[in-house]
């Protein structure tokens, strides 16, 4: 499964967000599930760093599937909310579509 959890802060503001794990929908290579998510999750890192030029700290771990992204700054700027609600969006209908059991969403407060 996949589970990313949302960091908010108590006014509602983004902080980041941690992307982990594989699916598990279908075998390497072949899981829509998966690659629908990375699909998701690198553009949104990509338009943030390249479109709004939000300062953040992007790690990630290949092996583990798992990609770490911090807001510096904070408030983030508005444009950079809309890529994130994109984000969540986008992330939402996968998990309706496939099932928990494969994409996880959980927003926690820092």
């Amino acid at each position: 499964m996949t589970k990313i959890t949302f960091y908010k802060t108590a006014a509602g503001e983004y902080a980041g967000f941690t992307c982990m794990g594989h699916a598990g929908y279908a075998d390497a290579g072949e899981d829509i599930v998966c690659a629908g998510i990375s699909a998701l999750v690198i553009n949104a890192i990509n338009s943030l760093e390249e479109i709004t030029k939000e300062p953040m700290q992007v790690d990630s771990d290949e092996e583990t599937g798992t990609i770490r992204c911090r807001f510096t700054c904070r408030p983030i700027q508005d444009s950079s909310r809309t890529l994130m609600d994109s984000l969540v969006l986008g992330l939402t209908r996968i998990a309706e579509q496939y099932g928990k059991k494969y994409c996880r969403l959980i927003f926690e407060e820092v």
